[in-house]
C-alpha cells in the first residue's frame, strides 16, 4: 500500500508541476500581449491627435467637394454641348430604319416544329402557303408565268 501511496503523491506533484508550467507560459504570452497593446494604444492616441488638427481643414474639402458635384451634371450638359456642336454627323437616311431590340431577334422554335423554314420563303418568289409531300416536310409553290409548280424533290 505504501507504493500506491508514494506514486499517487508522485502523480500529483507531477500534475501540479505541469499546470504552474503551463501558468507561467501563459503569463508570459499576456505579458508580451499586453506591451504590444499598450504601444498600439499610444499610435492611436498620435492619429486621433492629428485627426483634431487636420478637421477644420477636412470640413473646407467636404464643402468644396459637394459645390463641384454638385456642378458636375451642369458641366458635363455643356461639355455634350459643346462636343454635339463640333462633331459632324451624317445625313439621315431617307427611309428610317426599322427597330429592332437591342437583344437580337429571338428564335422561335415552333415554326421548325411543323416544318416550316423562314429562310426558304425569303429565298425567292414563293407563295404564302405551301403543299405538304411529306409527314411535317412543306415545299413552297413556285410561281411559274402565273401559274404554280411544285420544285423538283
Amino acid at each position: 500500500m505504501t507504493v500506491l501511496v508514494v506514486l499517487t503523491v508522485i502523480v500529483i506533484v507531477l500534475l501540479i508541476a505541469g499546470l504552474a508550467f503551463y501558468l507561467y507560459w501563459a503569463g508570459t504570452l499576456l505579458d508580451r500581449i499586453g506591451a504590444k497593446l499598450e504601444g498600439a494604444a499610444d499610435i492611436v492616441r498620435g492619429i486621433v491627435a492629428d485627426a483634431k488638427l487636420i478637421e477644420p481643414g477636412v470640413e473646407h474639402i467636404n464643402e468644396t467637394g459637394g459645390v463641384v458635384a454638385g456642378a458636375l451634371p451642369l458641366l458635363y450638359g455643356m461639355a455634350e454641348g459643346i462636343v454635339a456642336g463640333v462633331t459632324p454627323t451624317p445625313p439621315p437616311p431617307d427611309v428610317p430604319e426599322v427597330a429592332r431590340p437591342a437583344s437580337g431577334t429571338r428564335r422561335s422554335r415552333l415554326l421548325a416544329g411543323v416544318g416550316y423554314d423562314p429562310e426558304l420563303s425569303r429565298t425567292g418568289p414563293w407563295l404564302p402557303c405551301s403543299v405538304t409531300t411529306g409527314p411535317f416536310r412543306i415545299m413552297p409553290l413556285i410561281l411559274d408565268r402565273g401559274r404554280g409548280a411544285l420544285p423538283e424533290p
